[in-house]
């Protein structure tokens, strides 16, 4: 795949660079900060963009407020997002829009070489990649909130599953559950979010949402 990356730490960045080349992708550019990203990206449409949420010049929200507008304008490149801080609100901005080609990961978990790859496979393919410790939070946080403590432990995996971006296949086999039994759970977990069929909406999406704003 062909990639950008914005990283200011130069160890980090270089890193990438080079396992990205390893695994065979193509590095469009790698920057160090966020300014002349969304440009670049618009110039030279990557299939994914990889970036720092906290660059300079202020080392706050430089890189996901970039992440963000290149979602809006340009909705068929993946973005990755990468953050040393589990950060609620962060990820909350980065889905609003939706939660196809969308990736929200720990920075250490890009020592996890084949979890880091395989986020970037599945961006890449418009599906969604969002960190196990980010959910796990989100579930612990959430777990007093009505209607999210209606959820059993079992429909909380699945649905823990699911906010990863993995799909009703991948959760089946890392659960050892049918998929049948998957599709059930699912729909349990909907009807419980107060989720209904509805024309526009993917219900996948707002499940995943509803713990983020709860």
């Amino acid at each position: 795949m062909r990639v950008i990356l914005a990283e200011d730490s130069t160890l980090l960045r270089e890193g990438l660079v080079r396992l990205l080349v390893e695994e065979g992708h193509e590095v469009l550019a790698a920057f160090g900060d966020a300014e002349g990203l969304v440009a670049e990206v618009a110039a030279r449409r990557p299939d994914v963009v990889v970036a720092d949420i906290r660059m300079p010049p202020t080392h706050t929200d430089e890189g996901l407020r970039a992440a963000v507008e290149i979602r809006e304008r340009l909705p068929d490149t993946g973005v990755l997002v990468l953050s040393q801080y589990v950060e609620r609100s962060y990820a909350a901005r980065l889905l609003a829009a939706g939660a196809e080609r969308v990736g929200y990961l720990l920075k250490d978990r890009v020592a996890q070489v084949e979890e880091f790859l395989d986020a970037l496979e599945r961006i890449q393919a418009g599906g969604a990649a969002i960190d196990p410790e980010v959910v796990r939070q989100l579930v612990v946080r959430s777990a007093h909130a009505d209607p999210l403590a209606r959820l059993t432990p079992r429909e909380r995996e699945v649905l823990e599953a699911l906010a990863q971006g993995y799909t009703n296949a991948a959760i089946a086999r890392q659960l050892h559950l049918s998929l049948s039994a998957v599709e059930k759970y699912l729909g349990v977990v909907f009807d419980k979010l107060e989720l209904h069929r509805t024309d526009g909406y993917s219900r996948r999406i707002l499940a995943v949402l509803r713990y983020l704003e709860a």
